[in-house]
């Protein structure tokens, strides 16, 4: 387990935690308050980086998909956080304003969206690319890394054929049921730290 100053996230085997792992309490800046992994003990925690810059990200948002998950999901009452870890200067950085305007025009039904401009979580994380998914499962432990899907592309005529791995590794969670693919190779823009 990593000893961690007060703030921050998770990621996965090859990255920053390990499948399984219980990911250390966080605190990070959302767009209303302070964020703290402890805030939503015994919940699903979805984390997803995000680049409205980014055609893998575009693919997602303008098709409606990643607002479906999202809508599907929070419903259920999982907790689903945009985490933007793009610096000052850099494609996709954005302030509060910013980002919640973002937010209301991608309709995004993301929980909160953590702002990580100075990079922390992303680099504890060891987070690649937008979007880069991950899982906490209710008990805190890190349950899936990587890809939203199987399709590494920009094209949104590949989301129907799509093997989506948060879908499935939510659904198989909400169930009961062990999470079948807990890791896979996450694709699209690199994180602009």
């Amino acid at each position: 387990m990593k000893s961690l100053f007060v703030l921050l996230l998770f990621s996965v085997s090859g990255y920053g935690f390990e499948s399984g792992e219980r990911i250390p309490e966080f605190e990070a800046k959302g767009l209303s308050k302070v964020i703290k992994l402890s805030d939503f003990k015994g919940k699903v925690i979805v984390l997803e980086w995000l680049n409205h810059g980014c055609p893998f990200v575009r693919k997602h948002y303008d098709s409606g998909n990643m607002q479906k998950l999202q809508k599907k999901y929070t419903d259920q009452k999982v907790v689903w956080l945009s985490v933007i870890s793009s610096a000052p200067g850099k494609q996709g950085h954005v302030d509060q304003e910013k980002a919640l305007k973002d937010k209301s025009e991608n309709k995004s039904f993301a929980t909160d969206v953590i702002l990580d401009s100075d990079g922390k979580i992303g680099k504890l994380f060891e987070a690649r690319t937008t979007p880069h998914m991950y899982i906490i499962n209710k008990d805190g432990q890190l349950s899936y890394q990587g890809a939203i899907d199987d399709q590494a592309d920009t094209d949104m005529e590949s989301i129907p054929v799509a093997k989506n791995y948060v879908s499935m590794a939510l659904d198989e969670m909400i169930q009961s049921k062990k999470v079948s693919a807990h890791t896979t190779k996450a694709y699209g823009c690199s994180v602009k730290y």
